[in-house]
């Protein structure tokens, strides 16, 4: 009996650590699972990127630096806005991986960036209609001639009265609202209506890297004038007035999504930039990303804040032509 006993017992003992060993190895199970699946996951970005140059391109940049931050927290992106040239003076060092620009790079900054051993990599990312504008309490103006414009900018005219442009305007002073010398805004005006002359600068005129400057100033003054990037007009139509612009006798156009892209609001229809830091995007992981993901939201970026997209396929050709430079 004493022996039945002891076998029993045995018998027990051993059942009961199978029982165990089959509920550890059913625990441990889920735990291999989560590690496959964390495995699967894919890799975040981090770390800072910076932008800096023009503010006509400023509002698409804005719009895509928050939309990109929502899925990725953990990239730092900050935007400034210096003027096309005064990005260029940052990037051609190196100092920023993003230069946004209302113009082409010259040709100087180019070898600026060649001497530093910098590769800097052209992106079209909407197109834009210079706009030239006057306050709502404008009530005598509505469009102009290409003529009138190199009276009304032009230093070498003596226009100093909206009675010198037409007799029936009235006998007030022009006030002049321009970017600044750094703008590629002003480089665009200067280039294809004032051919390159200086212009007027003096007490009547201000000059300002900041467009909401501008949009302030000319809203308040019915005697002034000014021009800059078309989603700032968009942005305060309610107290600005675009003005038609005409050429060579031709009938007046406004800029707006059709002409812009059509190419009839001529000659101040024009191509929006950012340029890569081609070493940036080698190097920096959110900095490719940032890149393809501007790619693929520029367009929907550019029309909410009023510019015009480009055709899809265009946005699709660069994407391809910027994931080579990692090759």
């Amino acid at each position: 009996m004493k022996n039945f006993k002891s076998l029993a017992l045995m018998l027990m003992f051993i059942l009961v650590l199978g029982v165990l060993a089959a509920c550890g190895g059913s625990e441990e199970e889920p735990a291999a699972e989560e590690g496959n699946n964390s495995e699967e996951g894919s890799e975040e970005v981090s770390g800072p990127i910076a932008i800096d140059g023009s503010s006509t391109v400023f509002p698409i940049m804005e719009n895509l630096t928050y939309t990109y931050n929502q899925e990725n927290p953990d990239v730092n992106v900050t935007v400034n806005s210096s003027g096309s040239g005064g990005g260029f003076k940052k990037s051609t060092v190196g100092e920023i991986d993003l230069s946004n620009a209302s113009r082409p790079i010259k040709e100087e900054e180019k070898a600026t960036a060649e001497e530093n051993g910098i590769q800097l990599e052209e992106l079209e990312l909407a197109y834009d209609g210079l706009s030239v504008v006057v306050s709502q309490k404008n009530d005598f103006v509505e469009e102009l001639t290409i003529d009138q414009l190199k009276q009304i900018f032009l230093e070498s005219s003596d226009a100093k009265m909206w009675s010198d442009i037409n007799p029936e305007w009235p006998e007030e002073e022009i006030k002049i609202f321009s970017p600044g010398h750094d703008s590629g805004t002003f480089d665009y005006f200067n280039e294809v209506i004032l051919e390159e002359e200086p212009m007027k600068e003096g007490s009547n005129t201000t000059l300002s890297e900041d467009d909401n400057v501008l949009v302030r100033g000319i809203e308040n003054d019915p005697n002034a004038i000014g021009f800059f990037g078309y989603a700032y007009y968009a942005e305060n139509e309610d107290v600005l007035k675009v003005l038609g612009i005409s050429e060579g006798g031709n009938e007046a156009v406004k800029p707006g999504p059709e002409t812009i892209q059509d190419g009839s609001y001529t000659p101040l229809s024009r191509p929006l930039f950012t340029y890569v830091n081609v070493n940036a995007y080698k190097e920096k992981a959110q900095v490719r990303d940032f890149v393809e993901y501007t790619l693929n939201n520029a367009g929907k970026a550019a029309e909410e804040v009023g510019y015009v997209a480009l055709p899809e396929d265009k946005y699709q050709e660069q994407l391809e032509t910027a994931k080579s430079w990692a090759e």
